[in-house]
């Protein structure tokens, strides 16, 4: 009898993960390593919210909660959503859990049966397809390219849509190419969905609040109001809040998937940590004053890499709309081959190339679905970022 599942073997490992440990393996060793990997700001998470969350400690608070979630946190989330997105839930439609991931997974593993299908947007943040896999259910990957800023459209969706699909995946600003979708270019897909009554819609807006210039975030529910009895939408407070370890995602919708979400929780990890949910709550209730000039930094990062890596030849970086990544193209350096002898054959052999020759850890953008490109985390200080840069245009002058 084979000991490990069958299901198993149709997902691999986390690729952003793996990169981030490789860097960290190397840097442990001695390297001059300058990781691009994590998804993950460097800002510490706000004072307030971890006095809170001490205070919780000394409060006792340190039991058994609901399985999906404190009163006083879906409280909070309630009003978020009214507060932010002009959507109108109460308690019984919020649930809880450890990160978005576990949100989005629960979701997936409690509505997918045999045959049914999830369209993906490519580039896709690396789990969508897994989690799907792992729930039994298809991934279908309908690809944005950089032509249309890495943004899906009304006629790709249309195409991508067949009877046997259960849900769409949607994620503005993204990751990992921190595109922004507009209210017009959102409506036009949520037009779209309304001609298809069995599809679902899994809104990831776990990068809500790191919007940059002019654009305007908005979400499905909010855009076409009609959609709102079937969507999932999914939030955070890792990102905007620098909460990354404290694992809390929530999510809200219908009743029944509420319901059916939290059955699965139940029988798999059970509440969220509980001092990290009082530390939640203060990040939704207490002063949002720290966002806008986080934020400020993080434009300022994105246009230093934005420039650097226009400039590295063979590199193409359009100027992405939110979040902290850029994913740039690199066909201009397909078939040449590097200072060490690598050929560069795919987005996989340059990354492997560029962090073995030059210590500088990205990842690579097959991971996301869409090649010849990798990914660019700026969520670090402006000086890593610059010499980051400079090693990358370095590697790239150097290609033969």
């Amino acid at each position: 009898m084979e000991l490990l599942s069958a299901t198993l073997a149709r997902v691999k490992p986390s690729p952003t993960i793996a990169v981030t440990n490789k860097a960290a393996e190397l840097k442990a060793a001695g390297h001059d390593i300058i990781g691009l990997g994590a998804g993950e700001p460097d800002f510490d998470t706000p004072q307030n919210i971890k006095d809170a969350a001490i205070a919780a400690i000394h409060e006792g608070r340190t039991k058994y909660t609901a399985v999906d979630g404190i009163p006083e946190l879906k409280k909070a989330i309630c009003a978020k959503f009214k507060r932010d997105n002009g959507l109108e839930y109460i308690p019984s439609q919020v649930s809880v859990g450890t990160g978005g991931k576990q949100i989005l997974y629960n979701a997936l593993m409690a509505t997918l049966n045999e045959g049914d299908e999830v369209v993906i947007p490519a580039p896709y943040w690396v789990s969508y397809p897994d989690m799907v896999l792992l729930a039994g259910g298809t991934p279908v990957v309908a690809e944005a390219s950089i032509q249309t800023g890495y943004k899906l459209t009304a006629d790709q969706l249309e195409a991508a849509i067949t009877p046997n699909t259960k849900w769409l995946i949607f994620n503005s600003p993204s990751n990992p190419t921190g595109a922004g979708y507009s209210r017009s270019e959102l409506k036009e897909l949520t037009d779209v969905l309304l001609r298809h009554p069995q599809v679902w819609v899994m809104t990831d807006d776990m990068y809500e609040h790191l919007a940059y210039d002019d654009f305007t975030f908005c979400t499905p529910a909010e855009v076409e109001p009609q959609l709102y009895d079937r969507t999932l939408t999914v939030n955070g407070v890792s990102k905007a809040y620098a909460m990354t370890g404290w694992r809390i995602g929530y999510a809200a919708g219908p009743e029944k998937l509420i319901a059916a979400m939290r059955k699965v929780q139940s029988q798999s990890t059970s509440n969220p940590c509980s001092i990290s949910q009082w530390a939640a709550v203060e990040a939704l209730n207490g002063t949002q004053d720290f966002i806008a000039p986080n934020n400020e930094m993080f434009v300022r990062r994105r246009n230093l890499v934005v420039d650097m890596l226009n400039a590295a030849e063979g590199v193409s970086c359009p100027t992405p709309e939110g979040a902290f990544y850029v994913y740039p193209s690199i066909s201009g350096c397909i078939g040449k081959t590097s200072p060490a002898g690598t050929t560069i054959t795919d987005d996989e052999t340059f990354a492997t190339a560029l962090l073995e020759e030059t210590g500088v850890a990205v990842v690579f953008g097959a991971a996301f679905g869409l090649s010849p490109n990798f990914r660019v985390s700026y969520a670090t200080s402006d000086d890593a970022l610059k010499e980051a840069c400079t090693r990358i245009q370095t590697f790239c002058a150097g290609l033969s």
